[in-house]
């Protein structure tokens, strides 16, 4: 907890026998520490009747601010949560501890791995440097997927897994589209079908404004982060070649590779949702391009790791995706195409660098010097039209 806030311990039972006493325990800690935000640790209460949730209220109206509860049992929770009181306060369940020792890893990724725990259970083990709020937004980015029609998964527990946080699907029989591609090579054009199927449904699902941020704003803002590295005025074209994305009520997923993607009884459903935007297909494609296609030709091991195959397999699958998606068979024109699509990439591993990602962060200097100057800037108003028009 930071210092400047007064965490008060609450712990056994609180109801109509104790709750004057606990009220003078609360006032007193509250004097004591003024101007400190408080917020209550639950982690010994074992009980809390009415009474006593009337306690908590009076010292959400005296602070005038936000109360946490937080380390709340299961038991205790359905008590808030039940009386509406977790509409009122602000109330953490504590989280269920497991352990993914000796557990076959599935996949890993720029935010966590995933792991089988069991027959029934797979869990995204999160980074350390991952938040709860970045956890929970993921959740709900999943569940506004599914209800508009995208197949995704839906967690149902959310848990510590060490100094991590960690979220529980349910998924019999699953494993990732990369991993299934690797054991069933004879498979591969018939799961190529499907992750083009997949992405098609993606980017003809139509959702209502807000259900996600607009990709737009989200590389305005990568854009801004880049002023390390770049003038005002080259920052400036690259707002402006982000201006020249078109609107769009769709979804892009923006890392749709085969280790995000995860086979349930036959079906594919999408697992790693943080990035999800509303944006037209293109920004999508481009980050296809980006992991399957670029990728493996240059700098590749990060992204052998992340979609659980060899290179030459992303590479060959990338290609197959593109000629499947775009109906190109012929190889010649599908390198004009990867032409115009090189050019947009080049922007997106240009705000990759404005995410603040390890990697593409200790690589800034040579993309500002070999991509961003001499590719995007020199081909900025071709890069606009080719936004508008692919």
């Amino acid at each position: 907890m930071s210092e400047t806030k007064n965490v008060i311990n609450l712990e056994g039972r609180i109801d109509t026998n104790n709750a004057a006493e606990v009220e003078k325990m609360i006032t007193s800690s509250i004097e004591s520490h003024p101007g400190e935000e408080v917020a209550f640790d639950a982690s010994k209460l074992e009980y809390i009747s009415s009474a006593g949730l009337r306690v908590l209220m009076k010292v959400r109206k005296g602070t005038g601010k936000p109360v946490a509860i937080t380390e709340v049992s299961p038991e205790v929770y359905e008590i808030f949560e039940t009386t509406g009181f977790t509409d009122l306060l602000d109330v953490s369940k504590r989280l269920r501890e497991i352990s993914v020792d000796g557990c076959e890893k599935l996949g890993e990724g720029g935010n966590g791995a995933v792991y089988r725990i069991d027959d029934d259970k797979i869990v995204k083990v999160y980074k350390p440097t991952v938040s709860q709020a970045e956890v929970d937004k993921e959740r709900s980015f999943a569940k506004t997927a599914f209800i508009n029609g995208v197949p995704s998964v839906i967690a149902y527990d959310t848990v510590k897994v060490g100094d991590s946080l960690g979220v529980v699907f349910e998924m019999l029989r699953s494993d990732t589209l990369g991993h299934a591609i690797v054991a069933n090579p004879d498979k591969m054009e018939a799961y190529v079908d499907q992750y083009v199927e997949l992405a098609k449904t993606l980017h003809s699902t139509h959702v209502p404004a807000g259900s996600f941020s607009r990709i737009q704003d989200i590389l305005h803002g990568y854009a801004d982060n880049l002023d390390k590295w770049c003038s005002s005025e080259e920052i400036q074209t690259l707002h402006e070649i982000v201006d020249a994305i078109p609107e769009a009520d769709t979804v892009t997923h923006n890392d749709l590779h085969p280790g995000n993607i995860m086979i349930q009884d036959g079906e594919l459903v999408l697992i790693d949702m943080p990035e999800v935007t509303m944006g037209p297909p293109i920004c999508d494609l481009t980050s296809i391009y980006r992991d399957m296609v670029a990728a493996p030709k240059g700098e590749g091991t990060l992204i052998a790791q992340s979609v659980g195959m060899p290179l030459d397999m992303i590479s060959k699958v990338g290609n197959m995706f593109f000629m499947k998606y775009k109906g190109i068979s012929d190889p010649a024109k599908l390198e004009e195409y990867y032409k115009k699509l090189g050019l947009l990439y080049a922007v997106n591993v240009v705000l990759v660098v404005g995410t603040g990602n390890e990697h593409a962060v200790m690589h800034a200097k040579g993309i500002m010097e070999n991509l961003f100057r001499p590719v995007v800037l020199q081909n900025a108003e071709t890069i606009k039209n080719l936004f508008r028009k692919m």
